[in-house]
């Protein structure tokens, strides 16, 4: 078997699928673990340090493992690297077969910093019967000191180890997300696979098979490199999300209005949404124009839809990273709200002197879980579980997949065909 700790939402599972393996999950989100079964992965739904590892005894080939990082992430308080002493010592010892986790957990300032040691009290288990064959851990760039250590203690039991950082868009994933990575194997030379995309692309030459430029969000989301992006409409408050204002088919409509350049400053191009003043529903009212219901075909515009131009904003900070569509997005992530990316337009062109062109900026538009699904290269149609914020969550927490198939197929002796990990719907 291979066994996936801190499985998540199947980031690696769906991989392994892909590419024709099986995996058993731990787990212990509740709703991470109803998205796992919704998608048909195997999953105990367990605390990692606390179950035994007596079960996978002589039956483990290959070990998975990504541990919570938000302890460590640029995106938390990053108590993990106050915690590192603790966890580095927890790591020897557990390498030799003595838990102390108890004592060094007190001493932590984030008890979650300690998950990152727990892959090695399962990995002594496992070696005392020749196990695993080859393993693949995954976290964010500070903790490759910590991977480093693990790989030391790897190598004295005769596994090849690589470690180092990767850059996700270098392997066709639309987000330059950097992770450290860990890859050991006991019957193969372990090392990184090789990029398949540049962020200029290269030509094939005597020197190598040459990269593709980096997959665009416009790409991924099959937005088209000629049309102009329409952000799925969404909107709600609070840190559920809240209730979805537009009723079904309505979005097409919404979309059309805007694709025409329904945002403009002038009241002759305003589109305003109102509640329906005769029941459930919601009007476009056009400026000066006959309101329209939301359902119905929108009026034509006369205006300047060229002008702007759709970027992702990654979170609400001040430094928060702004990409243009034509881009790989940054690195995604959620905090304890619900969406902190959001979908924001700048002008794509200095408006002309006359007031007629000043153009008001679109609204923020919050991404939809089904848009950074994709993003992390999930199938359109996975089937996130829970809440709005714990669909975010699980999604931002996940390694993407296509980089997770490239990771895994030289352990398992198969090829990769990225076409099989569908980026647009």
């Amino acid at each position: 078997m291979v066994l996936d700790l801190f499985a998540g939402p199947g980031g690696w599972s769906h991989a392994l699928t892909v590419l024709g393996v099986r995996d058993i999950g731990l787990e212990w989100d509740e709703w991470a673990c109803k998205t796992r079964a919704a998608a048909g992965q195997l999953t105990i739904r367990t605390d990692v340090a606390a179950y035994p590892v007596w079960p996978f005894l002589g039956k483990t080939t290959g070990l998975i493992a990504s541990p919570p990082c938000q302890a460590w992430s640029m995106a938390g308080k990053r108590l993990g690297l106050l915690d590192q002493p603790p966890v580095h010592q927890a790591v020897a010892d557990l390498a030799t077969g003595r838990d102390t986790r108890a004592k060094l957990l007190a001493a932590c300032e984030d008890e979650r910093s300690l998950l990152a040691a727990e892959p090695m009290r399962y990995l002594h288990a496992l070696h005392q019967h020749g196990q695993p064959e080859w393993i693949a851990m995954e976290e964010v760039p500070d903790v490759l000191p910590l991977w480093r250590q693990y790989a030391a203690i790897l190598r004295s039991w005769g596994f090849s180890v690589w470690t180092g950082i990767l850059n996700a868009a270098d392997y066709g994933v639309p987000q330059t997300r950097r992770r450290a990575i860990l890859l050991a194997s006991r019957t193969r030379t372990a090392e990184p696979p090789p990029p398949t995309h540049a962020k200029v692309a290269e030509p094939e030459s005597l020197f190598g098979p040459g990269r593709a430029q980096w997959v665009s969000m416009a790409e991924a989301l099959g937005w088209g490199a000629t049309d102009r992006p329409v952000p799925t409409v969404c909107a709600g408050g609070g840190p559920g999300g809240g209730p979805e204002p537009f009723p079904s088919g309505s979005r097409q409509t919404l979309a059309t209005a805007r694709d025409r350049g329904a945002w403009l400053r002038h009241p002759e191009h305003r589109v305003v949404l109102e509640p329906h003043g005769r029941g459930a529903g919601w009007i476009a009212r056009h400026g000066d124009r006959d309101a329209t219901p939301v359902g119905a075909p929108a009026p034509t515009f006369t205006s300047k839809a060229g002008q702007w131009r759709w970027s992702l904003r990654n979170n609400n900070q001040a430094n928060a990273t702004v990409r243009p569509i034509e881009e790989p997005a940054g690195t995604l992530f959620f905090g304890h709200r619900a969406n902190e990316c959001t979908w924001v337009a700048e002008p794509a062109s200095p408006p002309a002197d006359d007031s007629s062109d000043i153009l008001a900026s679109p609204e923020p538009i919050k991404i939809t879980a089904r848009e950074a699904g994709l993003l992390q290269t999930f199938p359109a149609d996975y089937p996130w579980a829970g809440t709005k914020g714990k669909q975010f969550s699980q999604i931002g927490n996940a390694v993407p997949t296509l980089l997770a198939g490239h990771l895994l197929a030289p352990h398992l002796g198969v090829t990769l065909d990225p076409d099989d990990f569908t980026l647009a719907a």
